[in-house]
């Protein structure tokens, strides 16, 4: 029989890499196991956006536009390669103003991209709607998406068959133009039955020349069932990835579906031999990588709490790094109830993110004491319209703790009128610095803020998760091992790294030596707390982003002393009292743990 040709994207160095690496994969580690997916036959790769913008500038040491280049020069002129926007939001966690979108597709038709699968977690069409004329004006397909998921069991109001066709047809009375569409599930639990049917009604709508795919992943144990479903019902394409990259938190493996296919109507159009031949490039390529074990886990229980692959491992990872993935289990469970009063956005980037970030603070500060910033913007209104109506007593929290009144205005229309967003206010940051204004270093700025400004000044260290075969029993890695330790002294924690007679302690380099009966030398000021004082202690663990203050200065109670990251949320550390500051406990980028010290202030 004559079979059906199925299209095939390769997510394994997009999706795959967040998925399971939490995107943290250096080019050229990556780049022979592309040419060998491309000798196999693959043509169509998923090639950058979402987290593999970011993390390139964060945590890798490299610039997202230099990759593209390196990726399509690999893959050669005729691949498509595909990258992944958020609508407004384009690459960033936070939306955007009109001119970045703009540039934003521009910059990217310019490095060698083809293809942006462009969505909104909250199926808002207008974040869909200027973003996608900017990327077909720009030259590229605009892949217009509708985000999927499963409800928590008991709740209802949305994510029907029904919904999501209901949000094609404001697409389409939207005018927005679009090459292809996509159904993208990125917590893999959308119920096969329920995708068999959303896309018989897509496929009946748009008739038979429109190329319709779906994206899922196998977190919840049901990408492979949803594909088959999908293609059952007319879909036209699917998204798999290659070992090591696949599985679980990610795609399903091209080899896993192939198989599930054999002996059906479909046909992959590839040679598996030749793919498995890429997969042990692959395999070769990533060995150096630590491979957190969540990474190729299919968990029960992400049906309850809808976690994306892309957002669990990276989750996981933070938590492995400050010390607090015990917990992990409890906000996993605390994320269903934070899903059935958030307005049941899609718990896909960014909105994945507000969720996870409200369970963590309900588990480790108690039930609803802080409404994280996102997750009450979105509430509120500020990066559209959700699905359902939030939950009305968390409306009225998030109102009263951000001190912001709910709105139902365009949030493109929002960010144009704010002086900080835009090509100006990016240029100005650059010149802030003394940073050359290009194209790219405005974009890098306006998506990435003061962590962009730190990359394009070279501030920014390697966090790249790699395995140390020398590294101390219990370490997952790190270039550290042995020489890495935690000294606790009174209430204040030291993390110490000696190395070739170089002292790493608090992020703050000093020269040592040790000989036998040589007396300790006292602390400098600045290194501990003198007991003289009060001390502002850290709520959550997490890194320190910036320290405001300085020793010697007067502030006032609630005054700002520095921002902590936890789980890509900034929090402000406010003064418990009035008085000076005494001592700076902590320095840029240091790990911190809950009930560390921060600093000491004098009253």
């Amino acid at each position: 029989m004559t079979k059906k040709r199925i299209s095939v994207m390769n997510t394994s160095f997009r999706d795959g890499f967040q998925s399971v690496y939490g995107a943290r994969v250096k080019t050229a580690d990556f780049l022979p196991a592309l040419e060998a997916a491309v000798a196999a036959g693959f043509t169509h790769f998923e090639a950058g956006g979402g987290a593999r913008y970011q993390s390139l500038y964060l945590y890798c040491q490299e610039d997202a536009f230099d990759m593209m280049d390196a990726f399509r020069e690999t893959a050669g002129p005729d691949a498509n390669l595909q990258t992944l926007a958020r609508g407004v939001n384009v690459v960033g966690l936070d939306s955007q103003s009109s001119d970045i979108i703009d540039l934003h597709a521009r910059l990217f038709k310019k490095h060698g991209i083809t293809t942006i699968r462009n969505f909104d977690a909250l199926n808002d069409v207008r974040n869909l709607s200027y973003s996608g004329r900017c990327i077909a004006e720009a030259g590229l397909n605009h892949e217009v998406t509708i985000t999927l998921m499963e409800l928590p069991p008991g709740c209802s109001g949305a994510h029907t068959p029904e919904f999501y066709m209901g949000v094609l047809e404001a697409i389409l009375d939207d005018g927005v133009p679009f090459h292809s569409i996509c159904f993208k599930d990125a917590s893999g639990t959308a119920v096969p039955s329920k995708v068999y049917d959303t896309i018989k009604l897509a496929r009946k709508r748009l008739g038979d020349e429109m190329h319709i795919r779906l994206h899922t992943h196998e977190t919840a144990g049901v990408s492979v069932s949803a594909y088959i479903a999908a293609l059952d019902a007319g879909a036209d394409g699917i998204d798999l990835a290659m070992a090591p990259t696949s599985g679980g938190t990610s795609q399903p493996d091209f080899i896993v579906m192939w198989h599930a296919l054999r002996g059906t109507e479909y046909d992959l159009g590839l040679d598996v031999d030749k793919v498995v031949e890429a997969e042990a490039v692959f395999k070769e390529c990533m060995q150096d990588y630590f491979l957190p074990p969540e990474a190729t886990t299919v968990e029960p229980l992400i049906p309850y709490s809808p976690m994306p692959g892309g957002a669990l491992t990276a989750n996981t990872q933070m938590m492995r790094d400050a010390g607090t993935l015990d917990q992990f289990p409890a906000v996993i469970d605390a994320m269903s109830e934070v899903v059935r009063k958030g307005g049941f956005g899609t718990s896909v980037t960014p909105v994945s993110q507000f969720y996870f970030q409200q369970a963590y603070n309900n588990v480790v500060l108690g039930p609803w004491k802080r409404i994280a910033e996102g997750y009450g913007k979105m509430v509120l209104g500020y990066f559209g319209k959700t699905p359902v109506p939030p939950d009305e007593g968390i409306v009225r929290l998030a109102s009263e703790q951000l001190g912001l009144e709910p709105t139902t205005r365009n949030p493109r229309e929002m960010n144009d009128e704010d002086p900080a967003k835009g090509i100006e206010a990016a240029k100005a940051l650059l010149a802030e610095h003394g940073l050359e204004a290009t194209e790219e270093s405005i974009f890098i700025a306006s998506a990435l803020k003061d962590k962009g400004i730190a990359f394009l000044k070279g501030d920014r260290p390697d966090g790249v998760r790699k395995v140390d075969p020398g590294a101390a029993s219990g370490k997952d890695a790190g270039a550290s091992g042995g020489n890495a330790f935690t000294v606790e002294v009174g209430d204040r924690r030291y993390e110490v790294i000696l190395e070739d007679g170089q002292a790493r302690v608090n992020g703050r380099d000093y020269r040592y030596s040790i000989s036998e009966g040589v007396s300790r030398t006292s602390a400098s000021p600045s290194a501990a707390a003198t007991g003289e004082g009060q001390i502002v202690h850290a709520e959550l663990a997490g890194q320190v982003l910036r320290v405001v203050v300085q020793e010697g200065d007067v502030v006032a109670e609630g005054d700002v002393l520095l921002l902590l990251e936890a789980l890509k949320m900034e929090i402000e550390i406010k003064a418990t009292c009035a008085g000076t500051v005494r001592a700076i406990l902590v320095a840029p980028d240091q790990k911190v743990a809950t009930g560390d010290a921060l600093v000491e202030i004098v009253p």
